[in-house]
């Protein structure tokens, strides 16, 4: 028998948003048979602009025990699902802070042939969220990593509407990720295991 599917689950959230989403894919991913870590991007804000807004507190004491991401738990993986609020259109800087030290093992090529996926979260209705997953995936390309989106290959892809990867709307912290979020998202974390098995399973046997 094939080894399972290791899955690094790697966001950055502040308010909590995206700390929901990627939580409800780890589970998912883990109910699929994978072996996941999940793990934050390093904050870059001041603690003085944190302690300021009440839903960020709250999301950084809960997710403290959250290891830090760091460049070998991309190299474990098999699989990759990057996390990220829009910031005009385009990902958080924390993130993109952790994606910019990889470049030792993009030089390897130890970041190719990996399957990669995205989700994000906005304030507003098209507040950017399909921009910032595409230009999580320009990333990906450098890679040589094979992106794998949800598309519409579930019926819940048709009530959160986003191909491109699991995305949820916050009304500026007035909408928590519901009911439909989370089925998108357990689609995605569930496609991303069986791709990525079949991938392992077909380079194993060549």
């Amino acid at each position: 028998m094939s080894s399972p599917v290791k899955l690094t689950i790697v966001y950055y959230s502040s308010t909590g948003i995206i700390s929901a989403i990627a939580d409800e894919i780890a589970q998912a991913a883990e109910k699929a048979g994978a072996e996941v870590r999940l793990r934050k991007a390093t904050e870059l804000a001041p603690q003085a602009a944190i302690e300021a807004n009440p839903l960020w507190a709250a999301n950084a004491a809960a997710t403290a025990a959250i290891p830090q991401a760091v460049p070998e738990d991309l190299e474990w993986a098999d699989a990759v699902i990057f996390g990220s609020p829009t910031r005009f259109g385009n990902i958080a800087s924390q993130l993109k802070q952790f994606i910019d030290t990889l470049g030792g093992l993009w030089a390897q090529g130890k970041l190719a042939d990996k399957v990669y996926s995205g989700f994000t979260s906005s304030a507003t209705h098209h507040g950017g969220q399909e921009s910032t997953l595409l230009a999580l995936y320009n990333s990906i390309h450098h890679f040589g990593g094979i992106i794998v989106s949800p598309g519409y290959t579930d019926a819940a892809k048709f009530a959160d509407g986003n191909p491109y990867g699991t995305s949820h709307v916050d009304e500026q912290g007035n909408n928590p990720v519901n009911d439909t979020t989370r089925a998108a998202a357990r689609v995605q974390g569930e496609r991303v295991v069986k791709i990525a098995a079949r991938l392992k399973a077909g380079l194993a046997a060549a």
